[in-house]
């Protein structure tokens, strides 16, 4: 934790340092006051917890610190923040809060500007996730240990993978519920599950000696139900004999359990000697690229048509169901809505058919896809 407080220092544009305002300096206050004098970064001095009026020997312990005058503020109750504010804005050069800078104002973002694509690490604890992170950055962001439990928070880290932007959440481990019983780590649990809900890509870390436990295949599915774009990487592969005839029976497994989204990538790595990532990241890239995909319409209708043709919708109570256009109005996940006669009538087993043949022609391979249905004809017919 030392190394990695000097770390983000040493990257820092500005620095908050914090003291508690009741308990007054600490030793370790005054040593980690000298790393930040020594850095020469900007430095603002802030005495939390001032809340209450027996913190004036607190205020003043923080001159003795070297590092200024210290800003009095109340985290929990909101106390101080516009002080805080208007000196973070102070020592970054930036205008005033409410103050438009001309030079900016009104100027359009960079032509091939790109947001990071988002990718969460999960799974049960002690699989490797920060381990993972560490080996994508190529440093010791993240702490690591062969402790489960040591990742609390989700921790998000901006990084490039080829010259393209990605933003990885290094996720605490998921168990199950019934076996959480400490409040940090619930709060942490809904860090995880809320850091699935915002990823566009969900690395599902599996224990290769331990695989596919209930608690994977929860979390897989929980990320399939969200619409996210899915990776599972084994990881800790190099501890597993007969390595080809396990991964088939992984995959095999897999089918099974994962049916609504088959052909899901599986990727052998071992986190800790560095194998098998440049694969898991270029898995990572695929999925993202077909989770994004959008067929254009007339091509969608051309495929429906031939579809038909092969298998037609089976009758209900002797009446056929008549399936008259399809169109994908969003990406992210790929979602569909075919207009039909009697949708209520169109069993479960015809809309996976059609499902997977959206899958295989159009590569939706490890994609959750939604396809909906609506009663009516061609919306387009009369335009």
């Amino acid at each position: 934790m030392r190394a990695q407080s000097e770390a983000a220092i040493a990257e820092a544009d500005l620095v908050l340092f914090l003291v508690d305002a009741r308990d007054g300096v600490l030793p370790i206050d005054a040593e980690l006051a000298q790393s930040v004098r020594r850095s020469g970064r900007p430095m603002i001095l802030i005495a939390n917890k001032c809340e209450g009026t027996a913190v004036a020997e607190g205020i003043n312990e923080a001159f003795a610190l070297g590092l200024g005058g210290p800003i009095a503020l109340s985290a929990e109750h909101g106390l101080g923040i516009g002080d805080l504010i208007a000196a973070i804005a102070a020592a970054l050069g930036l205008p005033p809060e409410g103050a438009e800078d001309a030079g900016a104002a009104g100027k359009p973002a960079e032509v091939g500007q790109r947001f990071p694509i988002r990718i969460a690490i999960v799974g049960r604890p002690n699989c490797g996730k920060s381990t993972l992170v560490n080996a994508l950055l190529g440093e010791e962001r993240v702490i690591t240990g062969p402790e489960p439990g040591l990742t609390r928070d989700a921790i998000s880290v901006d990084s490039t993978w080829q010259g393209r932007s990605i933003r990885l959440v290094d996720t605490a481990g998921l168990r199950r519920k019934a076996r959480i019983s400490d409040p940090a780590e619930r709060l942490a649990a809904g860090d995880a599950i809320r850091a699935i809900r915002l990823a566009e890509v969900v690395v599902l870390m599996v224990d290769a000696e331990h695989p596919f436990e209930h608690q994977d295949l929860a979390i897989g599915s929980l990320a399939i139900e969200e619409g996210r774009a899915l990776v599972i990487a084994i990881n800790k592969w190099d501890l597993v004999t007969a390595k080809q005839k396990r991964l088939k029976e992984l995959r095999t497994l897999l089918e099974g359990r994962f049916a609504q989204v088959p052909d899901v990538a599986v990727v052998a790595i071992s986190a800790l000697a560095g194998v098998g990532i440049k694969e898991l990241m270029a898995a990572v890239f695929r999925s993202y690229a077909s989770w994004n995909r959008r067929v254009p319409t007339p091509e969608l209708n051309r495929w429906l048509a031939e579809t038909l043709e092969r298998h037609a919708p089976p009758a209900s109570r002797g009446r056929r169901v008549r399936i008259r256009f399809m169109t994908q109005p969003s990406a992210r996940p790929p979602t569909f809505i075919a207009f039909c006669s009697r949708p209520e009538a169109l069993p479960q087993a015809y809309l996976r058919y059609l499902s997977n043949g959206l899958r295989n022609t159009f590569g939706f391979s490890g994609v959750p896809i939604r396809l909906k249905l609506r009663k009516g004809s061609n919306p387009y017919a009369s335009g």
